[in-house]
């Protein structure tokens, strides 16, 4: 395996970062608690800090913070830095875009970059038709204009989403997500015409591959309960994210994408927190041999500035009259240029193999945690995307409790983890694609610790 993190990781306009834990102060330390105490004063309380440090510099697998910290990062900004926080191609193509222009508005008078990403777009995602692109900002706006698309495309109303997912926290796409708290309570009333049908997951339904049985399931849902031909679109995670990294049981999806096919519905995936290399393939499609008829895509797209696309079918694309798409930011030149850099770290640097690699050795040490632990329920995930649901032992009942108490150890202890699933049970684990394996196998010790001192 290429060691691509490993040393120092050089930082543009800063000093290289040693890629190891070191731990100065507690955590948080003094100066982190300074910068709490003015966030509190400053920012509204609604928005949330997993771990209130101050970042000062990152990259390769570390964050480092003003108190002189430096933490082994597992959670790569939700999925979003793939390739690295300050990856030397990636700084370069923001700073000279920077200094030619930062905006002027694609609608008003484009530039090359919106068209090179879209073209990679078209290129890359699943499947050998015509397809056509389009840029935007967040993963939310991505999927609202997904939606969008197919209802003006088909004619028809209708969404049909999945248990346990998660699309954002915008009012279409709060009505899209599943989990109330902290998504949605308070927040209504949401958008009509969604319709939630059930999802596999295989764990929950007794360990057996339930992909078949819960599509089955849902397909009868769509036709008796909403009808088939009022449906726009079905719109998928292949994995879940928010709602615990579930992964379908197979023929799941397949069995989904042949009955929209059938029944003149659109197939959309949201390969937000999946896509460009993060479960080891370009996108999580690829795994099941799916070809939606959109794609969602945001998150890893561009190393960390704010981007996101909708990709489909030329004709799907199409469908939808001039100035019906579009928005003042979308496409942001600096952004593109961030993406086109990304794209290309991805092609030529073995990353997407590395993923594969890394994330084998992850699963491998995450089924030797289970092995020992009676309360992970199971482990799952895909490439550098796996996650371990915790429960009490000898049932399925979920264990949230002792998820925020072993993040807690980990934080204290310099290794930035996450929480995910709908019951709160879910600990996930999303490294960057660069990070070493020894940094990587250091912050799994650190957990494994947790686990221990926790049962």
């Amino acid at each position: 395996m290429t060691d691509l993190a490993a040393g120092v990781v050089p930082v543009v306009g800063g000093p290289s970062l040693p890629q190891e834990r070191r731990l100065v102060t507690e955590i948080p330390g003094p100066k982190a608690l300074a910068l709490h105490a003015r966030r509190v004063a400053a920012v509204a309380s609604g928005i949330g800090s997993t771990l209130p440090i101050e970042v000062v510099a990152a990259g390769g697998g570390v964050l480092v913070d003003s108190d002189g910290n430096s933490l082994i990062d597992l959670g790569s900004g939700i999925a979003v830095v793939n390739v690295g926080n300050a990856a030397p191609a990636v700084a370069q193509a923001v700073a000279a875009q920077a200094a030619a222009f930062t905006h002027t508005c694609f609608m008003i008078t484009p530039y090359e970059g919106y068209v090179a990403v879209c073209e990679h777009l078209n290129r890359l995602t699943p499947g050998d038709h015509a397809k056509k692109s389009a840029l935007f900002n967040s993963g939310a706006e991505a999927v609202e204009n997904a939606v969008k698309i197919a209802r003006h495309a088909t004619g028809r109303t209708a969404i049909v989403v999945m248990e346990h997912a998660y699309h954002g926290r915008t009012n279409l796409t709060m009505a899209l997500t599943a989990k109330s708290m902290p998504y949605k309570a308070g927040f209504g009333p949401f958008a009509p015409d969604i319709y939630r049908v059930p999802m596999s997951y295989p764990y929950r339904s007794g360990g057996v591959d339930s992909g078949a049985e819960a599509a089955a399931a849902a397909i009868d849902h769509i036709r008796t309960e909403i009808g088939a031909d009022t449906v726009a679109a079905v719109l998928v995670e292949p994995i879940q994210g928010e709602g615990g990294f579930i992964v379908p049981g197979t023929g799941y999806l397949p069995a989904l994408v042949e009955f929209c096919n059938e029944s003149g519905i659109l197939f959309i995936a949201d390969e937000i927190q999946t896509g460009f290399g993060r479960t080891g393939a370009w996108f999580a499609c690829e795994h099941e041999g799916i070809v939606p008829d959109l794609i969602t895509t945001a998150k890893g797209i561009a190393g960390g500035l704010p981007l996101a696309a909708v990709t489909g079918r030329a004709d799907v694309m199409d469908a939808v009259h001039s100035g019906g798409l579009g928005g003042t930011y979308g496409g942001n030149p600096v952004a593109c240029a961030a993406a086109l850099a990304t794209i290309d770290l991805l092609e030529s640097s073995g990353l997407i193999v590395q993923a594969q690699q890394l994330g084998a050795a992850m699963r491998t040490r995450l089924d030797a945690m289970k092995s020992r632990d009676r309360g992970i329920g199971e482990v799952r995930g895909r490439g550098m995307m796996q996650a371990i649901e915790l429960v009490k032992p000898g049932t399925t009942q979920p264990d949230p409790e002792r998820v925020r108490a072993v993040l807690a150890i980990c934080h204290s202890q310099g290794v930035v983890t996450l929480s995910a699933g709908t019951y709160g049970n879910v600990i996930r684990f999303l490294p960057p694609l660069v990070i070493s394996e020894h940094l990587l196998h250091e912050g799994l010790d650190v957990v494994s610790e947790a686990l221990a001192s926790t049962r």
